[in-house]
């Protein structure tokens, strides 16, 4: 199954020594080399956000060049206010982001993988999939 990754999962990987060997970041490593990483721009943006340095800005760009962005649709805005508003019933707060990385996950029937534990309490309300660590 195809994977979106979240931002909290690209954070651990990208800000840390290339020699992490947590259980997050080995998973995306092994993710990686299945060719099932799916990226959306919403991600690579929040990924890029708050990077003072302009090197670091350009090394993290460059990485992430090799996942192209999946197209988000009108469908997958729709279905996102859906979700933030199933969510919001059930006394959950979600990011438009995060509802939005839902709709598209969604749609496309992947996966999502992050260490937010906000995606566990959106998972009871909405059909997402989670993915898990073996």
């Amino acid at each position: 199954m195809k994977v979106i990754v979240d931002t909290s999962v690209w954070s651990l990987a990208l800000r840390r020594d290339k020699h992490d060997s947590t259980a997050p970041v080995q998973e995306l490593r092994h993710i990686i080399h299945d060719h099932r990483v799916q990226m959306i721009g919403t991600i690579r943006q929040e990924i890029l956000s708050g990077i003072s340095s302009e090197s670091q800005f350009k090394k993290v760009r460059k990485h992430l060049e090799s996942f192209p962005d999946l197209p988000i649709l009108t469908e997958d805005y729709v279905t996102a206010a859906q979700f933030f508003n199933r969510c919001h019933s059930k006394g959950i707060q979600g990011s438009n982001t995060d509802l939005l990385i839902c709709a598209v996950a969604f749609r496309n029937k992947f996966s999502i993988y992050t260490t937010d534990k906000d995606f566990e309490l959106f998972s009871k309300h909405i059909q997402i999939v989670l993915h898990k660590v073996d």
